[in-house]
């Protein structure tokens, strides 16, 4: 038989072209985040790790294709957030009465500082008091943004829509905050009749000191509750899902007397229930933050749930820790919900100087770290406004850089509030000089399982005195949230992080009697795990 090797070559070609095509449809489809339910983490992608990238001819004109590897440096990792409280108009916005406009330079002011200073997250307070500061569809507008409950600010905007899109441009995580069961504010003007005191009066209480509070062992309203979360995170593109220190409320709410659930308490008896009224209690709380972690997951993976509890468990949790109990007095048991897993993050309130005796800093976080079975981010929050030390702004600084060392990996921190950097510049300067000189991208969640980002496609157009880099458009990877953009002088790497809109950049040939060798890219995705690179060396 004659053999017509042009045949073969040419069908040969055409199934390679095939399978081409085949791979990059593959490699293109949308990502998918799995829960994976072993305690251990997932091994995160080593950004040293070597990879084969192939330029094509049309990057670099008239040059040959070439094989590029390199090692490239990793980059940081930590969580540095702020929390920007609505409540009371603490934080934002400042008062009651502003006008659109007011709002939106207020939040832009605020968010600008972050970004200049490496900030990478915002804690935002978006429901204070079963009321909201976004289009919801249980709840009404909150008294704190127009001096009226019920009331939409006019000329219309979403604060919450604005604060992420705003957010994001700034390569700024924002997560929502929500007190699950604070139902009015005695500070949120008088009750009116679209307050949910007067829509939902029979699983609601009144305290002494005149705050409403719904009660927690009302099916009614752990449904309720379930609602407002799932509605926020289906409708809005936030990062993650916060609640603060407040259960059942403290004691002093209500002049020192117990919690008004005689209802609820008796027909749980009524109806067999064995428990003690703590424990019944404590188990109330417990199952809506198993089913709140479980609904934002099934929601949307990608999506963190965040609980900032009071920063003592129980006195004598560790050794000489004395203090209020949150187990006893709020029926929080946060260490279970920390040995459970039910959270991405904990940050509990370690409010108190590194030198205090009864309740101090890197004691408690010790001991929260040795709770911490699922291996989750402990991100202790920071009393940066009003920690009681003589040097506020020196304390604070090493307490960042202490938390650091005691948690090596994965670090981070939150800074209580937003007030405490606004008004002390000093604050800000000790940390942009200090453990914030560096731009980082978040900790990634390891225990939660995504395909890999596809590898940018990248090209390198040579010019006189710079180098025009041009990748892929971001829209066509909506999974993308950052880039990471290397650059090589001599033999030194410098690491850019870049927001997700960032589709170029133009990098100077020399600077500073160095000379541009190399270039490279990767992409991020919304749990921060990094592609496979895209490297090109400059002759």
């Amino acid at each position: 038989m004659k053999i017509n090797f042009k045949y073969i070559l040419m069908c040969f070609g055409i199934a390679t072209i095939g399978l081409s095509s085949c791979a990059s449809n593959k490699n293109s489809k949308k990502i998918v985040y799995k829960k994976v339910e072993s305690k251990q983490p997932i091994k995160p992608v080593e950004s040293t790790k070597s990879t084969i990238a192939t330029t094509p001819k049309t990057e670099i004109p008239n040059k040959k294709d070439e094989v590029f590897t390199v090692k490239l440096p990793e980059v940081n990792r930590e969580f540095r957030a702020a929390w920007v409280a609505s409540v009371a108009n603490i934080n934002w916005p400042s008062k009651k009465d502003l006008t659109t406009t007011q709002q939106k330079d207020e939040a832009i002011k605020l968010l600008d500082m972050l970004e200049a200073n490496n900030f990478n997250a915002v804690i935002f307070q978006v429901r204070p008091a079963a009321d909201a500061l976004y289009k919801s569809n249980f709840e009404p507008w909150s008294y704190f943004l127009t001096g009226e409950e019920g009331k939409a600010p006019s000329p219309y905007y979403d604060p919450l829509e604005f604060w992420v899109e705003e957010a994001h441009k700034r390569g700024i995580e924002l997560h929502v905050w929500l007190n699950p069961y604070r139902a009015h504010h005695s500070s949120g003007g008088p009750v009116t009749n679209e307050s949910m005191v007067k829509r939902s009066p029979s699983n609601v209480v009144r305290l002494k000191n005149g705050m409403y509070w719904f009660d927690p062992a009302d099916k009614k309203t752990q449904d309720h509750v379930s609602e407002v979360v799932r509605d926020i995170v289906s409708r809005y593109d936030i990062d993650g899902v916060h609640f603060d220190d407040y259960f059942y409320p403290y004691a002093s709410y209500n002049g020192g007397a117990d919690f008004p659930d005689n209802s609820t308490w008796n027909v749980y008896k009524n109806n067999g229930g064995m428990l003690s009224r703590a424990d019944w209690r404590r188990q109330n709380v417990n199952t809506i933050i198993e089913r709140i972690y479980k609904e934002i997951k099934a929601e949307k993976p990608f999506v963190k749930f965040g609980i900032s509890p009071f920063g003592i468990w129980k006195p004598g949790y560790p050794a000489g820790i004395t203090g209020s109990s949150q187990y006893d007095e709020l029926y929080a048991d946060a260490k279970l919900w920390l040995n459970k897993g039910w959270v991405d993050y904990f940050s509990p309130q370690l409010y108190w100087p590194i030198n205090s005796t009864g309740q101090s800093f890197p004691k408690l976080l010790e001991w929260w770290k040795s709770e911490n079975t699922h291996n989750r981010h402990l991100w202790p929050g920071l009393n940066t406004v009003e920690v009681k030390v003589s040097d506020r702004t020196t304390e604070i600084t090493n307490q960042v850089k202490m938390a650091g060392e005691i948690l090596q990996n994965n670090v981070g921190v939150i800074h209580w509030s937003i007030a405490g950097l606004t008004k002390n510049p000093s604050m800000l300067s000790y940390l942009k000089e200090g453990p914030y000189k560096a731009k980082a991208l978040v900790p990634t969640m390891n225990w939660i399982k995504a395909d890999r980002l596809v590898k940018p496609s990248l090209t390198v157009n040579m010019k006189a005195s710079e180098v025009v880099m041009n990748w892929n458009d971001y829209k066509m990877n909506s999974n993308v949230s950052k880039w990471i953009l290397y650059t090589r002088y001599n033999n030194d790497w410098e690491t850019s992080i870049l927001d997700k809109t960032k589709t170029n950049q133009t990098i100077l040939k020399h600077k500073d009697g160095k000379s541009l060798t190399a270039v490279a890219l990767k992409a991020v995705d919304r749990l921060g795990n990094e592609s496979d690179y895209v490297a090109q060396k400059i002759n």
